[in-house]
């Protein structure tokens, strides 16, 4: 049974390897993540030559690190205690020592007020600011510990005047263009025009690259409803989004964002701390099998794994514990309730929402489409309904960028023009692959065959019936 929620798994030169991918691959990886934080240009090169060596049909998808600010990676790491005073510069150069932190935005001091609580390291570190001075802010230890180097630093609900896109972002962009990447999921989206200076490079290079913006504070939550309508999709980074927001609230954010991606028609990721003690142990907590349950609850088209599958001693071990808690978690709810209204007036939305409420009503085996840019087959995956949907694609990049996508398996297939063509090779092949028998019952949305104008119309026969009309 193929499950219907997705996995994306984040890979580094520790995995990969022949073996290990196609393990990853066998064990239910859809998608493979590459972290521009912590990979070179050239290591990423390697990553994506051997994930099509194996399979095809896996998407690719990098970060990219978007605005942020870290402490100076010059000087030393120091102890502070809670109640000390110590300052902070915006020296990109400086070197911290001892009562003085160095961050890399310039504009720092500037930036952010007093009265402010800064954030340091996913949140180890908290800082009040209580006086401002022409180069420094003086702020007040909350609590002690170590201040390290090139560590993150958070200023909650302040928005600062960093680029939206770095030196390296663009780099990377202009590296997923040249070598064919599916999805760039950007970091710290705070609103609709983070998306659109992405989209307008994408544009100029008539890429078809998709983009996910990376919900991580409370202003990027605050703009979720135009970020979501500027973007192909979101990803509730919830490691970043907790370090600025409560940790009861994230829960109701998840699955406030998850409804909203899934109305609109959009991807919506899970990510962050799904199975993160697998990183060191070869089973996970049953609060993090419940974490898992509760995004397949809420119908997420996928959930990433980061550290577990990156750098942790159990990347296969974790793949497959993810895999089974999808498929036990499916299989307990077979049937969601379809909405009694499509998504929206567009043709193929109507048609989409029609074919998926079919299958609740009889006995459909699945759902076939034939799709050029993987517009018809998304709208079917987002009325969630619980038959698979087979979308026969006429490029590459419609086969893999599908592969995000709830529900849906796709394939590469020549141009059909003639709807009898379509029938006979697909059933064919479906038959031949063991994911239908003849006398299954199946939905055939389609009308263009071979074109991007759309489907026009839903046929529901057996296959037998397809395959001998069409001879």
């Amino acid at each position: 049974m193929d499950k219907k929620t997705k996995i994306i798994a984040t890979i580094s030169d520790k995995i990969n390897t022949f073996e290990c991918l196609s393990k990853l691959f066998e064990k239910g990886v859809n998608v493979v993540r590459l972290n521009t934080a912590h990979q070179s240009i050239d290591e990423s090169v390697k990553i994506i030559e051997s994930v099509r060596s194996i399979n095809d049909n896996i998407a690719v998808l990098i970060d990219t690190k978007g605005p942020e600010v870290r402490t100076s990676a010059h000087g030393k790491a120091f102890n502070v205690k809670e109640g000390e005073i110590i300052q902070i510069k915006g020296t990109p150069e400086g070197e911290s020592k001892e009562g003085l932190l160095f961050v890399n935005y310039t504009h720092f001091v500037t930036d952010v007020p007093v009265g402010q609580r800064i954030l340091i390291d996913d949140g180890d570190i908290a800082l009040l600011i209580v006086d401002k001075r022409a180069d420094a802010l003086l702020c007040q230890v909350e609590n002690s510990g170590v201040i390290k180097l090139r560590k993150g630093v958070n200023v909650p609900n302040i928005k600062l005047n960093l680029p939206t896109l770095s030196t390296k972002d663009k780099a990377y962009i202009d590296f997923a263009i040249t070598h064919k990447v599916d999805y760039i999921a950007h970091s710290f989206v705070q609103s609709a025009e983070d998306v659109h200076q992405i989209r307008n490079i994408l544009d100029k290079h008539k890429s078809t690259i998709r983009i996910i913006a990376k919900i991580e504070n409370q202003i990027g939550v605050d703009h979720i409803d135009e970020i979501i309508e500027a973007s192909d999709g979101i990803m509730v980074a919830r490691g970043d989004l907790g370090i600025e927001i409560a940790a009861e609230k994230i829960p109701v954010i998840q699955r406030e964002l998850a409804k909203k991606c899934i109305r609109k028609n959009k991807i919506v990721i899970i990510a962050t701390q799904m199975l993160h003690s697998m990183i060191l142990n070869p089973r996970p907590t049953r609060a993090e099998v419940n974490d898992v349950a509760t995004a397949v609850y809420e119908k997420a088209d996928a959930l990433m794994l980061s550290g577990e599958t990156a750098g942790g001693n159990y990347p296969i071990e974790t793949v497959d514990m993810m895999s089974k808690v999808i498929k036990e978690v499916e299989s307990a709810v077979q049937k969601y309730p379809i909405k009694t209204k499509p998504l929206s007036e567009d043709i193929l939305s109507v048609l989409s929402h029609s074919a998926v409420l079919a299958c609740n009503s009889l006995p459909i085996k699945a759902i076939i489409v034939d799709t050029q840019s993987g517009r018809t087959a998304r709208y079917l995956s987002a009325y969630r309904g619980h038959i698979p949907v087979y979308a026969f694609c006429y490029n590459e990049y419609a086969v893999r960028q599908l592969a995000l996508n709830y529900g849906v398996k796709s394939f590469m297939m020549q141009m059909n023009s003639s709807r009898d063509g379509f029938l006979k090779s697909t059933m064919l092949f479906l038959v031949d692959q063991q994911l239908v028998q003849y006398e299954d019952r199946v939905v055939v949305v389609g009308g263009s065959f071979g074109t991007a104008n759309g489907a026009s119309f839903i046929e529901i026969s057996s296959v037998r019936n397809l395959i001998d009309y069409a001879e």
